[in-house]
This record gives structure tokens, C-alpha cells and sequence, in this order.
């Protein structure tokens, strides 16, 4: 098994910065990719940014790319999501998600793709 943990998530004005730290606990050995995802109330939960094992490769969501860089150190067992540019639209509850599943990469934009989720911590971003 494998616990997730977020922090940094709060109050930012549009146009601010926001990074995101999500910390893995457990079985670290065995994750692959990891991944961010957000909801807004009243709606489904969406892909933002997810990372190889490695950290080699990326993938984003249209709307946050240019804008959020994702990234991890595997040897602190976390991952990271810078924010910058924040627009209202970004406010949501950010969840960080972790897999080990030895597949290749891929697009894993789904939640579907994703076996561990933390508990989400909020990002606000005022007009």
C-alpha cells in the first residue's frame, strides 16, 4: 500500500504562484507514475499533469500547460506542482495521485488510471 500526502495548497490572488508538495508513504518502491487532479465543486474530477517514474517525461492538461510544471524527487519520495499565472478558474481541491503499475507511461490522464489518491488540499484564487 501507499499513503499520499498534499500540502500547499491556500489563498492566491489571480496572476500568483501556488506550489503544490505531495509526500508518499508505504510501498514507495513499487510507484511508477504519478499524477495531479483537481475538482471544483459541482463538477467531475480532471486531469492536470502527470509524471514518469523517471521524471523524464510529462503530460498536461491543455489549460494548465505553459502555466504548471510537475515534477518529482524520488529519492525524498515526492512530487511537486508549481502554479503560476493562477486564474479563478484554477480553484479547486488538488489531489495527488500515485500508480505501480510497471506499464509503459502512456497518457495516463484518467482516474482511472490511478490506484492511490491523497486527500486533496485546496487552492483558492481570487479575482
Amino acid at each position: 500500500q501507499v499513503q499520499l500526502a498534499e500540502s500547499g495548497g491556500g489563498l492566491v490572488q489571480a496572476g500568483g504562484s501556488l506550489k503544490l508538495s505531495c509526500v508518499a508513504s508505504g510501498r514507495t518502491d513499487d510507484i511508477s507514475f504519478m499524477g495531479w487532479f483537481r475538482q471544483a465543486p459541482g463538477k467531475e474530477r480532471e486531469f492536470v499533469a502527470a509524471i514518469s517514474r523517471g521524471g523524464g517525461t510529462t503530460l498536461y492538461a491543455h489549460s494548465v500547460k505553459g502555466r504548471f510544471t510537475i515534477s518529482r524527487d524520488n529519492a525524498e519520495n515526492s512530487e511537486y506542482l508549481q502554479m503560476n499565472s493562477l486564474k479563478p478558474d484554477d480553484t479547486a481541491v488538488y489531489y495527488c495521485a500515485a500508480d505501480d503499475s510497471p506499464r509503459y507511461f502512456g497518457t495516463p490522464a484518467s482516474t482511472f488510471d490511478y490506484k492511490y489518491w491523497g486527500q486533496g488540499t485546496q487552492v483558492t484564487v481570487s479575482s
